[in-house]
């Protein structure tokens, strides 16, 4: 029997009513806030989830009544700052979750207070620096530039100035620049027939992203060899900008939404023209297909765009099913530690990823839980700490049987984890690539 009261039913979502006045009305958040804080006080389910929770139940537990109405409204903000909406809370453990009468949504209460946060100019200059990963790819990527920023985040004396000027955490390992850009380097796609009658669409689009684009070119490289190698057309999206998700974590959803009407007319078309949508980034991924559609319930582009976007492990092993996918696997990967971040859990698609990797005759060691990182959450000063703390589990739990490979969908996770376990000194001589990196490898390609 469903935790739900008896109710069998998935979790369902309302469309998030951000574009109204009463929306960013403070008074009117810090009651909701108090409404839905009491019940998971009463709860304390999702405690080992994040920090959002501990961090109120010992509010709580400290306060003068031992309930949530002891507990200052200026001190909620302390929860909101520690969630990173990564939707695991909603997606996994709550069960009072719509269409429970009780229409709990806890990462969305945490948004529109962060929302409203930002509304007020309470945000800091290098939060909105920080989510602002276009301008600070084309920036940092410049030739010459890129050489000086990447140089400059490894020194000591640099990022200690950087840590006691903006925050960012000097002792974290921060991802290097590439001037030699995805978009600007990716080759036309070949000639290949498409494959009618199959359940997958017979062709691609590729939606880059900003990580890949600017800091790690290679893995959209890898994606566009395994494409070519499975004789699948493919196509790369025009005129991309963000998809969003920095900005939607900040609150900034003006933000949002002007990248929106960036991306979706081009996305929607191709979606309409029989594409399905791939990005490398899960962070993307969901924007699309979960997020925006939320965001934008009225929007008939957007509800293409959703039902065309896919990750790129979901459509190969679709690919397999039809009979589409080839095996021809040359290389021997060996023992693989593959870690499936929050934001790929929350599509609800499965375990995809390590489907692919079983595939190429691996060992895979499959870790399914948080890593603690977030985007841009675990590079801060206040935060680090407590990003380290919250992936030690997945540190251990990577370096089960000396890995050959450590492997994340989000490459920014997989940077973390190889941090952890480099100083844990439990890493030994696995080498970190993306799991489309390892399945180019298995081809021999």
């Amino acid at each position: 029997m469903s935790t739900r009261e008896g109710n069998l039913e998935a979790p369902t979502r309302h469309a998030i009513p951000w574009r109204t006045e009463a929306y960013y009305d403070e008074a009117a958040c810090n009651q909701e806030l108090e409404r839905i804080f009491d019940i998971c006080h009463g709860c304390r389910r999702c405690v080992s989830l994040c920090n959002a929770f501990p961090t109120l139940f010992d509010l709580v537990d400290e306060s003068a009544s031992g309930e949530v109405d002891g507990v200052a409204h200026q001190d909620f903000q302390k929860v909101v700052d520690q969630c990173y909406l990564c939707d695991l809370c909603y997606m996994t453990k709550c069960p009072y979750v719509p269409p429970h009468p009780w229409n709990l949504d806890f990462p969305h209460t945490m948004l529109r207070a962060k929302a409203v946060k930002f509304k007020q100019g309470k945000v800091r200059l290098r939060d909105k620096l920080l989510s602002s990963t276009d301008a600070l790819g084309k920036l940092a990527s410049i030739p010459v530039v890129v050489q000086v920023v990447n140089a400059a985040n490894k020194l000591g004396p640099a990022r200690a100035v950087m840590e006691s000027v903006i925050g960012v955490k000097k002792e974290r390992w921060l991802p290097e620049y590439d001037s030699a850009h995805f978009r600007k380097t990716v080759a036309q796609s070949r000639a290949h027939p498409v494959k009618n009658g199959a359940r997958t669409l017979g062709k691609v689009a590729i939606f880059s992203t900003c990580y890949v684009n600017y800091n790690e070119p290679g893995i959209g490289h890898d994606l566009v060899a395994i494409l070519d190698h499975n004789e699948i057309p493919h196509v790369i999206v025009e005129k991309e900008a963000c998809c969003g998700m920095p900005k939607l974590e900040l609150g900034d959803l003006d933000a949002v939404a002007r990248n929106k009407e960036k991306n979706i007319p081009l996305l929607a078309q191709l979606a309409r023209e029989g594409y399905a949508i791939l990005t490398p980034v899960p962070s993307c991924t969901l924007m699309f297909k979960s997020e925006l559609p939320l965001l934008f319930p009225a929007d008939a582009d957007v509800a293409a765009v959703s039902k065309a976007m896919a990750d790129p492990f979901e459509y190969l092993v679709l690919r397999g099913k039809d009979g589409l996918l080839k095996t021809d696997f040359k290389h021997p990967l060996g023992r693989i530690s593959y870690h499936i971040p929050c934001h790929s859990r929350v599509q609800n698609i499965g375990r995809k990823t390590e489907e692919v990797l079983k595939m190429t005759g691996a060992q895979v060691n499959t870790v399914e839980r948080c890593s603690g990182h977030d985007g841009t959450w675990g590079v801060k000063s206040e935060y680090y700490a407590m990003s380290m703390k919250i992936g030690k589990p997945v540190f251990t739990a990577m370096s089960k049987d000396q890995p050959d490979y450590i492997s994340s969908d989000c490459a920014i996770a997989g940077r973390h984890i190889q941090q952890g376990m480099t100083e844990a000194g439990s890493v030994g001589t696995a080498q970190k690539h993306h799991p489309l990196t390892l399945v180019r490898l298995a081809y021999g390609i």
